[in-house]
């Protein structure tokens, strides 16, 4: 009797749709297959579910080339031909200020300058002063360009001599010690060419990114206050 009641109880609850009260108990509901991850880019970055994808999962894609070579010094004549002779000047007259703004350019946050800009200055005037010329500030500075070409998927020396070479293509073709010979490579462009390396990573990250500073790029609206008024008699 209480067994037929309890189902009697069950069958009429009508917070149960008949449907469950209706399959047997080992039977479990249908489920609805997940939603595959929505994939987006923002910034040239693929993005998966609203988080930047890691730079080992840009193996598929075709990697970019940089904006700008590494010589050419007074970059292109495009709308930041002016930025890119600033850039010349500070990696020629101050290299410290143009490694300083690159990196807050790449944090995207205000602060970084300082805390980049002062370890640096104080390696290249330790180097110049006690080896004759700056070989302790590229040390320093050369992870700015590794995450600069992590970031925006950019082609690596490496790549590119290979590419032109048509050699190493087992290598090329094995991310993890592609982008350890990506890395040497880094390193070896900012002890050679330091100056130039600088220059052409500030021209790539003004392109791509504005000035923190700027308030993100984004418009300002000002609102001016009335001008004076007078009240007159009239005639």
């Amino acid at each position: 009797m209480g067994a037929a009641a309890n189902n009697h109880e069950e069958e009429s609850n009508p917070l149960i749709p008949a449907a469950v009260a209706a399959a047997p108990a080992d039977e479990k509901p249908p489920q609805a297959p997940a939603p595959e991850a929505a994939k987006c880019y923002a910034d040239g970055v693929p993005v998966v579910m609203g988080e930047p994808v890691s730079a080992h999962a840009f193996g598929g894609l075709p990697r970019e080339s940089w904006n700008s070579g590494i010589l050419s010094c007074l970059g292109r004549n495009d709308e930041f031909c002016s930025s890119d002779v600033e850039v010349c000047l500070l990696g020629t007259v101050a290299p410290c200020v143009l490694y300083g703004s690159n990196v807050e350019r790449l944090a995207a946050g205000q602060g970084t300058f300082a805390n980049s800009c002062l370890p640096y200055t104080g390696l290249y005037m330790l180097g110049n002063y006690l080896f004759g010329w700056n070989c302790l500030a590229p040390w320093f500075s050369h992870p700015t360009r590794t995450a600069i070409r992590r970031r925006y998927n950019l082609e690596g020396n490496f790549e590119a001599f290979a590419r032109q070479c048509g050699c190493c293509g087992s290598l090329v073709e094995d991310e993890e010690r592609r982008e350890h010979l990506e890395a040497v490579c880094d390193l070896a462009t900012h002890y050679l060419c330091h100056p130039c390396a600088l220059c052409q990573e500030g021209r790539e990250l003004r392109r791509r990114v504005p000035h923190p500073g700027f308030n993100n790029g984004h418009s300002v609206f000002v609102m001016m206050p009335p001008m004076e008024q007078t009240m007159g008699r009239g005639m």
